[in-house]
């Protein structure tokens, strides 16, 4: 089990048959559901505001979650990938997103549903992705649709690849 820590009174909270990889870490303000996991040097740090995660959500090797004190929270819905070195910061990823690796996303960004954000995209501070779409770039910008082969083949494939592998370290 990683460093799970109290701060300012509070102390994350996991749902049922969660993973903690022994060098993550959780502090504070964290409510994860069910099936998350927290992989190795991945950070989810809600020391200056709250960071709340649906059902299996899998943060990666090296991510970081985080906000702005008093005036950005970090939330999650259900099967969100946090690709390995990426960084969510005060914004709100909705269900059935992969943020890919080494991607970042802004304080107040709203991610809608059944979106896939590129490796190394940037989503700037206050940007709303549109739920359906591949983004991608230095802003991310809209590249193309997303068909149901890449939801269900691509994104929900992930969230559930994640809930296995995690089995393999229980």
């Amino acid at each position: 089990m990683g460093l799970i820590k109290s701060c300012r009174g509070f102390h994350p909270e996991l749902g049922k048959d969660c993973y903690v990889a022994e060098n993550a870490t959780l502090v504070g303000d964290v409510i994860a559901g069910d099936e998350c996991s927290f992989w190795f040097n991945s950070v989810v740090r809600g020391d200056v505001n709250s960071i709340r995660l649906g059902n299996r959500v899998n943060i990666q090797d090296g991510a970081v979650l985080h906000c702005t004190y008093e005036k950005t929270k970090c939330i999650l819905g259900d099967y969100v990938s946090v690709g390995h070195n990426a960084i969510v910061h005060g914004c709100e990823i909705q269900d059935n997103v992969v943020v890919g690796m080494g991607a970042i996303v802004m304080d107040r960004a709203v991610v809608q549903s059944n979106v896939f954000i590129a490796a190394g995209a940037v989503v700037l501070e206050g940007a709303v992705l549109e739920s359906g779409y591949l983004y991608a770039g230095i802003p991310a910008k809209k590249i193309k649709p997303l068909d149901e082969r890449h939801i269900k083949g691509e994104i929900e494939r992930i969230g559930k690849n994640y809930v296995k592998y995690s089995s393999w370290f229980k």
